[in-house]
């Protein structure tokens, strides 16, 4: 175990890239103690990537991307301006909302700061906002990416914890909308004490414009409802509800209406079982390309090569660290350190809340040296065990280690959304670190209250069905 974890820790602090780091102590250990032949390695890197679920995280990456090249973010900014723009500190609740919408099309924290999050640091700057409170709260928006579905993250834990990934999805809607209003109480604190105004004049006109949208969005599902009622085929129905729909967008050309539908699509498709979450990425995929070659017509056939690109060179690395954590946890296994870890923790406390407390303390540290991915796999097959003993739902365990995860996401050293911000903003890290740490505060909480009120995970799984 020692020559495990240390020689991977010795390589992270020379700054050898997480995934290297892993597969080259993995493979000192197999070398060195003789646990199994050489070729076990290359077999556990292919079983760590050869799972149906994992073909989700190319096409959800590729959905976040092309939804940025097809001017979507734009016209979700606009949108979230029209409906919260007039409120004090107007920018920086545009800034939370539009990152709401934006969520339920990438499921990525990373899509989310680089996409949406480079528009609302600009207007906010541009608005006289000082720059540490557009990169402040743009950085505590973007964790609400992986929380909506879709959700990366939410794939890797379903895979490795055998859990059913729509029930994760479902499970994130409520705890997103917990941490969606802490933000927005944040956002009219600091309006309150630095006297933040409004961005945009009160137009009756502009914000029924946007409620409208919301409505005409909400109204599909209706009626899609109500034309089975007239016995139509589900089919049909949703075929007359789309066609009625993308005729009154072309009519009135909606600022919004087509991107608010992304996420309508995809938990209405997986709900009514019309595709799994993995089939509902290549279905994030085809209707991002119907926005952006048809409908918006601002995509062209560079930007989607380059959007694929970028794909690829995410996915490869993504998929390249999986396949690395998957021998470095199974040969954390075979090392018995989930059974060290276990009798440990198990000889501090038989409760399962100090439990609880005890293993966000060590995802909250895990989360800023460990890449989201890598932790996940790593830490999953030793807590999860323990999970299941301390009689924990493994859906609500997976929310907590999402969530400590995305915060671990904003602190250096291994701080992703960090990292983009400051590029973006042309900060210092350490004055990117400065400006994030306030609204820590807002995800704490959420933390809390998701951490010790399980129903708030659970509720709705529980009442859709999903889980028991």
């Amino acid at each position: 175990m020692l020559l495990l974890i240390g020689s991977f820790l010795l390589l992270m602090i020379i700054g050898v890239p997480v995934a290297i780091s892993m597969a080259t102590s993995s493979l000192a250990y197999i070398v060195f103690y003789g646990v199994a032949p050489d070729i076990i390695a290359a077999q556990r890197l292919i079983a760590g990537v050869e799972s149906f679920p994992l073909l989700a995280v190319p096409f959800f990456i590729l959905a976040g991307n092309l939804m940025n090249i097809a001017g979507v973010t734009g016209r979700i900014y606009s949108f979230a301006v029209a409906l919260v723009g007039w409120m004090k500190g107007g920018l920086a609740q545009v800034n939370i909302i539009g990152s709401v919408v934006f969520s339920g099309m990438s499921g990525t924290a990373l899509a989310d700061a680089a996409g949406i999050g480079t528009i609302e640091i600009k207007a906010m700057k541009d608005h006289g906002y000082p720059v540490e409170a557009a990169v402040g709260v743009t950085a505590a928006s973007a964790t609400l990416g992986p929380i909506f579905p879709p959700s990366l993250p939410f794939v890797i834990y379903g895979m490795m914890a055998n859990v059913s990934i729509g029930a994760l999805f479902m499970a994130g809607i409520v705890p997103g909308v917990v941490m969606t209003v802490l933000m927005m109480v944040t956002v009219a604190i600091f309006a309150f004490i630095k006297r933040w105004g409004s961005d945009t004049p009160f137009d009756i006109r502009h914000l029924f414009g946007a409620s409208f949208e919301v409505m005409v969005v909400m109204m599909v599902p209706i009626g899609i409802y109500l034309l089975t009622l007239f016995g139509l085929s589900l089919n049909l129905a949703v075929g007359i509800a789309l066609v009625v729909l993308i005729a009154a967008d072309w009519y009135f050309d909606f600022s919004a209406v087509m991107a608010l539908m992304t996420p309508v699509i995809l938990i209405g498709g997986m709900t009514m079982g019309w595709f799994t979450p993995t089939e509902a990425a290549v279905a994030a995929v085809l209707w991002s390309l119907f926005l952006g070659l048809v409908r918006y017509r601002t995509m062209t056939f560079r930007t989607l090569a380059k959007a694929t690109m970028d794909t690829i060179e995410t996915t490869a690395s993504v998929l390249f660290i999986v396949a690395a954590a998957s021998v470095f946890a199974w040969l954390l296994t075979v090392s018995q350190t989930a059974q060290l870890l276990s009798t440990a923790i198990t000889s501090l406390t038989d409760s399962k809340w100090v439990f609880l407390i005890l293993v966000n303390l060590l995802m909250l540290f895990v989360g800023c040296f460990l890449d989201t991915i890598a932790a996940i796999t790593i830490l999953v097959p030793i807590l999860l065990p323990l999970v299941l003993q301390f009689d924990i739902d493994p859906v609500h365990f997976g929310l907590i280690m999402t969530l400590n995860l995305m915060i671990g996401l904003l602190h250096p050293p291994l701080g992703m959304v960090l990292f983009v911000l400051s590029r973006v903003a042309k900060l210092s890290v350490e004055r990117t670190t400065m400006a994030i740490l306030p609204w820590l505060v807002p995800l704490f909480i959420a933390l809390i209250l998701i951490t010790f009120i399980p129903a708030i995970t659970l509720w709705l799984p529980t009442e859709m069905g999903l889980i028991r």
